[in-house]
């Protein structure tokens, strides 16, 4: 059984910053993809940046060069810097891992971009 474990999320200024980490464990396939994804209140869940093991990675248009994804394989984490927050980035953020057909999430983490 896999489990991945978020932690991060809170309350943060417009134009401010915020990190996320997700922690996984568990039979956990070393070739593999890590990634973030995040729905807002009525909308759909949505793809906010992924990282693969051999560090491929792939953002949303909404994201690119604010947000920064990253990983160590060694302890089997990702991380998500998020940087100049807009109100729009609000929404509840989940931790994905793939591999070849097997997909497992966190619970998620609530990032609320407010003044």
């Amino acid at each position: 059984q896999v489990q991945l474990v978020e932690s991060g999320g809170g309350l943060v200024q417009p134009g401010g910053s915020l990190r996320l980490s997700c922690a996984a464990s568990g039979s956990i396939f070393k070739i593999n993809t890590m990634g973030w994804y995040r729905q807002a209140p009525g909308k759909r869940r949505e793809l906010v940046a992924s990282i693969t093991s051999n560090g491929g990675t792939d953002y949303a248009d909404s994201v690119k060069f604010r947000f920064t994804v990253s990983r160590d394989n060694v302890q089997n984490t990702v991380s998500l810097q998020m940087d100049s927050l807009k109100p729009e980035d609000t929404a509840v953020y989940y931790c994905n891992l793939r591999w070849y057909g097997v997909e497992y999430w966190g619970e998620g983490t609530l990032v609320t971009v407010s003044s």
